[in-house]
């Protein structure tokens, strides 16, 4: 019997989890069309089949819902394994040259950032007509100088950046190319295909923190 308990178990698990998704897909979907304030729980309810009450209990708000959206698109996928920890990013920092190291930062980065333009367009904008977003944008920008941190003490420990540059300098450069609003910009505005985005910020980049 514990073994049909502990598989029983581990389907409604799955079950939760697949539910979850469902759920955050839709309100991806919704949130990406009519946007944020349009955009209602019972909405996101109806798209998923689930009830609203389920999506408050599993997410407590819209806006801690829009930041779920983010984390999974992000990602690109709803594994509970975060960005910095998954396979790309240790064959980035497997590699000896920095040079190299930037380009491949850059590369994964452009592909987050096309995955998740239209969510933090959506959080950043809407801030500024809906206070509940306005946490959730302080959290992502926390989030990102974090790991650009991470990132920027990788990169200065291989001892080939620029003579006397510091952690901070690193740092705040990553973290201002982190931005959506240069992908904005480039790719949404002026249409730049995504290879030529990731050439010119690997270059950005490269030159300003490398001999």
């Amino acid at each position: 019997m514990e073994v049909k308990r502990s598989y029983d178990a581990s389907r409604r698990r799955e079950q939760a989890r697949a539910r979850r998704l469902g759920v955050l897909l839709a309100a991806r979907d919704l949130f990406e069309r009519d946007g944020f304030r349009p955009t209602t729980i019972t909405a996101v309810a109806a798209r998923a089949g689930v009830s609203p009450e389920s999506i408050y209990k599993g997410f407590g708000s819209k806006a801690a819902l829009a930041k779920a959206v983010f984390d999974i698109v992000i990602a690109g996928d709803d594994e509970p394994v975060p960005v910095a920890e998954r396979p790309a990013m240790q064959v980035m920092r497997d590699e000896p040259d920095v040079r190299r190291k930037i380009a491949m930062f850059v590369e994964g980065l452009a592909q987050r950032q096309a995955r998740s333009a239209k969510v933090q367009i959506l959080i950043r904008d809407g801030r500024h007509v809906d206070d509940s977003l306005a946490p959730v944008w302080a959290k992502l920008n926390d989030e990102g100088l974090v790991g650009m941190t991470m990132l920027g003490r990788h990169l200065l420990d291989t001892g080939q950046l620029r003579d006397r540059i510091e952690l901070g300098e690193v740092r705040d450069v990553l973290w201002n190319y982190l931005a959506i609003d240069t992908y904005e910009r480039l790719v949404l505005s002026r249409g730049w295909p995504l290879e030529r985005y990731s050439d010119w910020l690997t270059g950005a980049i490269t030159s300003a923190i490398c001999p």
